[in-house]
């Protein structure tokens, strides 16, 4: 595993908020929830674009399967599905080939299905919303590895991402490195305020003015 998503691994989306926070950069994703799966996830991003079938030539290809193709071991597979109509941007079969693939999950920015189907393969899924209806008829992939955007967060391919119950989190390729940093030094913090409240110190001491201000620029 690449030592900085080794890093990423260890740390939870408040962390990497935080840190996004104390540097001044973007990069949450509000409203994206898990739907399969009780893992936390984290890796390099490989992107898809999904539009209305309109009969192109590229829905003859079924969505997700390039993706899933170009994926290495570890990536998560994000997807924006942002075209209004209800269909599903995942399914239970895309699922299965992407956990036999090594990847680590899918994100959606957009309707999925098939979550049992999901739950079933140890398969992390996190998306907006789910849905029964099939992007069959309905939507096509029209890009992999292109800039898409999830919530109001612009992400490229290769961009990190980590992603747990809380929600979503994306840290540009340029930036991981600082975020990682700022992130380890949230967490330490942390862990010696979950030491003072276990040992005793009021939580209006522990949680005061330095807790107010640790992240100010």
């Amino acid at each position: 595993m690449d030592a900085l998503i080794a890093r990423l691994a260890k740390l939870d989306t408040c962390a990497v908020s935080d840190a996004l926070d104390k540097l001044g950069l973007p990069g949450v994703a509000i409203g994206i929830h898990r739907v399969a799966t009780d893992r936390r996830i984290s890796g390099r991003v490989v992107t898809a674009k999904l539009e209305p079938d309109d009969g192109r030539p590229a829905a003859s290809r079924h969505l997700g399967t390039t993706a899933i193709e170009a994926a290495q071991p570890g990536d998560v597979i994000v997807m924006e599905q942002r075209t209004g109509i209800d269909a599903a941007a995942w399914g239970g079969n895309l699922s299965l080939a992407a956990q036999l693939r090594g990847v680590a999950g899918t994100i959606v920015e957009g309707p999925v299905r098939d979550i049992d189907e999901a739950h079933g393969y140890g398969y992390a899924v996190f998306a907006r919303s789910r849905t029964p209806y099939t992007a069959r008829g309905r939507i096509v992939e029209v890009g992999t590895n292109v800039p898409i955007v999830v919530g109001d967060v612009a992400v490229l391919p290769g961009d990190y991402v980590v992603a747990d119950g809380t929600g979503v989190v994306f840290v540009r390729a340029g930036d991981i490195e600082a975020v990682l940093d700022a992130a380890d030094a949230v967490v330490a913090r942390e862990r010696a305020m979950v030491a003072a409240l276990r040992g005793g110190t009021p939580v209006t001491q522990v949680m005061g003015i330095n807790y107010e201000t640790m992240l100010k620029r």
